[in-house]
């Protein structure tokens, strides 16, 4: 599995300092078939734990996706900088 991050995420990821360790174990979950949100199309939501917190108050990070194959982290947020349900976050991709 290749994983590879943009380079809008990788300032993010460094500004929020997100470790590649978190950004692995993502990617693991996925591979054993545990994704968070499948949003059609290659792309998947998956939740990462902040330090000393869990994945509900940590941070959503879309991701497009190929079984055995790459991984791209696209767009990265924390829960509390948006509403993951709202209706205003239907058109952001």
């Amino acid at each position: 599995m290749r994983i590879f991050k943009t380079k809008w995420f990788v300032r993010y990821a460094r500004h929020e300092q997100i470790g590649d360790d978190g950004l692995r174990h993502a990617i693991e979950r996925a591979e054993r078939g545990i994704v968070d949100g499948d949003l059609g199309g290659g792309v998947i939501k998956q939740r990462v734990p902040r330090q000393g917190q869990g994945r509900s108050r940590g941070y959503r990070f879309l991701i497009a996706y190929r079984a055995g194959d790459r991984a791209v982290f696209l767009y990265g947020f924390a829960k509390n900088e948006r509403d993951t349900n709202s209706q205003s976050n239907d058109n952001f991709l």
